[in-house]
């Protein structure tokens, strides 16, 4: 396009989609295997989306955001590994299956299809020859040799463990979907069961997971302390009560309770133990009790998340056994059924010191237990002080307490340990929160689980040469309950070393098994090991690592797990997947309800002030309050009608410029059009300086002021969209560039000035280079016109800024009278005081106000501000 041809009005619809090609046949965003030696590599990675069928604008913010670090990187000079897939298993395929009659492969397949053309449609710089899914047997595949890789080095197991067993699905849930005792999905009271469940040891890595934490300095601190909590190390004492009077018959190994306690020191104030429903002890005396079997079966009910059980009254059942206490002889204290206790969590019983502890003491409360108070807070006297309503959880002396009495509480810790570890009825110990991750999961569409089941040979591993093992495609979902379980031919097969009729694993893997490791395959997603070692080291670890705060806890823990037992087997050798983190806020809008009280989309209704109607029907509509974008309220809105109706880098512009990424953001309609106006202000400028100063103009040799003026404004703009995108403040940068738009088209009030023509040219071709990575069709498209013939803007690299034109020559100072802003002036920076006051005093629209006023006061704050007081 010549300058002379340039059109007042940008054609998004056009311009988009002939960049996107010229992307593509030139293969621009490929990058090898290996990364190359001349150039630094980063790596840029968003979490990958599940395959709903429509991206949101949540996820267009995500991957906005990573495009922009992503293009920025490639001008400065890395080499740039930005890649995309697909986190493809999962329960709402299998439902999609059940409810519209369709294959979960063809809903998922149809569903990235569509997802990936709205993507490209947005013109991310996406490495799309490395896309991979999850559900295709060349990832889940690799994913089995893994897996049986980690069985051979000691990292999996399998045992019985309890679960959430909906008995109308036939299937486990997660504490997550058990709602009210219920099933999320069949309603269904929930029961508790005992399976045989695979696990990873995720535990063994406990130490290492922790201590890497410290190592993630461009982690947020919010982050790292939820995973500290979840992790969970904590230091006491590890001891056995035992039963005071244990009932004839009673296995060995049930004739004491095991506890955990990280508070050895408050024994003395012991009232009850506590075993959880789930504990061998409470199931024993269930068989001949039926209360307590019924107490049991209410406390399944509840649920067993870390929620349900804080939320819920805390309630009890007394066995009528009782413990000995091992520093009071003779004592004996009731051993309770409590609801609150966990099996997961700890040995499945602790020990009640009502004082020290406020659930304890409700508890005790409760069922008139007795509270001894064991700790004296400072300024207390041990003769008056009594426990209330308030548990006293902090430091202080040791009272009630025998030969700890007068100790303080860390001391008396040590202490206590001593005194059981010389009984031989204790230990110190260290502890850990975190529990080893079941994996098993009773549904069809997942990655198989590569075990063959043998009565002669037991668990056997499926050879590497029979991988992957493929689900099978004629699968029906007409029964409740896994499909796998009912396919009459797919789960029968010969035992690999017996040779004798066998089963294979039916379970399939937790989908966060999936996304666990798919930022290593990322670096060779086409080679026929799970990882290639080179390419692995070379890439890892994701130098930006870019996704919401919700995945703060299981699958960054999951993912950091993964890279750790990888190492151990032989795949890679980084320690830490995520060098660095980024969490972005959620996209929001406002929702909408009729007159019958159902949900509206945004384009079924016509805005007007505060007031809002139906479009076609033009009865009310009532506003709802602004919230994260969702399905079922309906407040989303489509990117693809985005992009219809605005252009892409009107989507990508608003989304990243409304707040700071980090922050939640409001869509609005006025936003979007507002950032697609400033797109055709923008292209409109740029064609005018292309159109009006000539290629080959030359700066002056002495610039005039305003010259002067809008290059350094340009030169300041490199360094400060540069610092903004190095902060992740893209907002920053979007601001700055709002600036430097505005001086460029100030510049046309000076054109015909001495060198105002290649300042303007100057400015105009930054502005491309600088919001390319946010606008990068406009930045290509407008690049073209400004300076033909030097290629792309995606092979340019990023703009130096001149350190002559970066220092300050001019302030512009605010004047004032009375603190109202009534004039500017101009100034050297620090220039002396009298001098910047009398300049100040002569501006003509504050000299006519001063005059006759009688100025009581000038106060002058250096390159700020001049303000006049004056008497009244």
């Amino acid at each position: 396009m010549t300058a002379d041809a340039s059109p007042a009005h940008y054609d998004f619809h056009s311009v988009e989609r002939r960049w996107q090609e010229e992307w593509a046949k030139n293969s621009v965003f490929t990058v090898p295997d290996v990364p190359p030696a001349d150039r630094p590599k980063y790596y840029v990675l968003e979490m990958f989306p599940y395959p709903s069928g429509q991206l949101h604008m949540g996820h267009v913010r995500n991957y906005a955001l990573g495009d922009v670090v992503a293009r920025y990187k490639r001008a400065r000079g890395f080499s740039v590994l930005h890649p995309m897939g697909w986190d493809a298993f999962g329960l709402p395929a299998e439902n999609a299956a059940r409810e519209r009659g369709v294959h979960p492969k063809e809903w998922t397949l149809a569903n990235i299809a569509a997802m990936r053309e709205t993507l490209k449609r947005l013109g991310f710089s996406l490495n799309w020859d490395r896309e991979i899914a999850t559900c295709l047997p060349d990832y889940y595949g690799k994913q089995q040799k893994i897996f049986l890789d980690f069985l051979a080095a000691g990292l999996v197991d399998r045992r019985e463990s309890w679960v959430n067993w909906d008995p109308v699905d036939h299937t486990v849930l997660a504490n997550e979907q058990v709602v009210d005792g219920r099933g999320w999905r069949s309603g269904a009271l929930i029961e508790k069961k005992k399976l045989s469940q695979w696990f990873l040891k995720i535990t063994q890595f406990a130490p290492d997971l922790l201590d890497g934490l410290k190592t993630l300095e461009r982690w947020p601190e919010r982050v790292r302390v939820m995973q500290e909590r979840w992790i969970g190390r904590s230091e006491g004492a590890r001891l056995r009560f035992p039963l005071a009077h244990p009932p004839e018959g009673l296995d060995a190994e049930l004739n004491s309770v095991e506890v955990f306690t990280t508070r050895p020191d408050t024994l003395f104030g012991m009232s009850f133990l506590a075993i959880a429903p789930d504990h061998p002890l409470a199931a024993k005396v269930a068989e001949t009790n039926a209360d307590a079997a019924e107490f049991i079966a209410e406390c399944r009910r509840l649920g067993t998340s870390v929620e349900a059980v804080e939320t819920a009254e805390k309630r009890g059942f007394d066995t009528g056994l009782k413990v000995a206490h091992p520093f009071l002889p003779d004592a004996a204290f009731p051993v309770w059924i409590a609801n609150f206790v966990l099996m997961d969590y700890g040995t499945g019983a602790l020990f009640g010191c009502p004082s020290g502890d406020q659930r304890d003491l409700d508890f005790a409360r409760k069922y008139n237990l007795p509270v001894t108070p064991v700790v004296l807070p400072a300024g207390e006297t041990a003769d008056t002080y009594r426990i209330m309503d308030k548990a006293w959880t902090g430091d202080g002396t040791m009272i009630n307490s025998g030969f700890l009495d007068g100790l303080s509480c860390a001391d008396a810790r040590k202490e206590a340990i001593a005194r059981l570890e010389g009984l031989g009825v204790g230990s110190g110990v260290v502890n850990w929160r975190l529990r080893d991750w079941g994996v098993s999961r009773q549904r069809y569409w997942g990655c198989p689980i590569p075990i063959i089941h043998c009565k002669s040979c037991g668990a056997v591993p499926v050879p590497d040469e029979q991988l992957p093992v493929e689900l099978p495609d004629d699968v029906t979902f007409d029964r409740p309950g896994n499909p796998l379980d009912h396919h009459p031919t797919w789960k029968h097969v010969a035992c690999p070393k017996c040779g004798k009729p066998a089963t294979r694993e039916t379970d399939t893997f937790d989908t966060f098994v999936d996304s666990s490791w798919y930022f290593a395959r990322f670096t060779a997603p086409h080679t026929a090991t799970p990882t290639n070692k080179a390419a692995a080291d070379g890439w890892l670890a994701v130098d930006q690592y870019i996704g919401g705060i919700e995945h703060a806890i299981l699958h960054l823990l999951y993912a950091r797990f993964f890279t750790k037992a990888m190492k151990q087997t032989g795949y890679l050798d980084v320690s830490e997947p995520f060098a660095g983190l980024f969490t972005q806020g959620m996209v929001n809008h406002e929702s909408y309800k009729d007159q019958n009280g159902n949900w509206l989309y945004p384009e079924e209704v016509e805005r007007s002030g505060t007031s809002a109607t139906h479009r076609e029907t033009g009865t009310p509509v009532t506003i709802g309050r602004v919230e994260k974008m969702s399905k079922s309220k309906r407040n989303t809105v489509a990117p693809s009608a985005i992009i219809d109706r605005f252009g892409a880098d009107t989507a990508r512009w608003f989304v990243l410029s409304d707040s700071p990424p980090e922050r939640d953001m409001e869509w609005t309609e006025a936003g979007v059009a507002g950032a697609g106006r400033f797109v055709q202000r923008l292209f409109r400028i740029v064609t005018q300086v292309a159109a009006s100063c000539p290629v080959d103009a030359a700066p002056a040799a002495e610039m005039p002021e305003a010259v002067d003026t809008l290059r350094r404004t340009t030169h300041r703009t490199i360094v400060a969209v540069t610092e903004a995108l190095e902060a992740f403040a893209v907002n920053v940068a979007v601001a700055r560039l709002h600036e430097l738009t505005s001086a460029l088209a100030d510049g046309e009030r000076a054109a015909d000035q001495p060198g105002m023509a290649f300042a303007r040219r100057e400015a105009a071709r930054t502005l491309c280079l600088l919001s390319a990575p946010m606008m990068p069709h406009l930045a290509e498209e407008l690049f073209a016109i400004i300076a033909p013939g030097a290629g792309m803007v995606v092979a340019q690299a990023w703009p130096e800024a001149d350190p002559a034109l970066l220092t300050v020559t001019r302030v512009k100072l605010a004047v004032q009278i009375m603190g109202k802003l009534r004039g500017t002036i101009e100034a050297e920076p620090d220039e002396d005081a009298a001098t910047v006051i009398a300049r100040a005093e002569a501006e003509p629209n504050v000299a006519r106000l001063l005059e006759g006023q009688k100025i009581v006061k000038r106060i002058h704050v250096p390159n700020r501000i001049v303000n006049f007081v004056v008497a009244r």
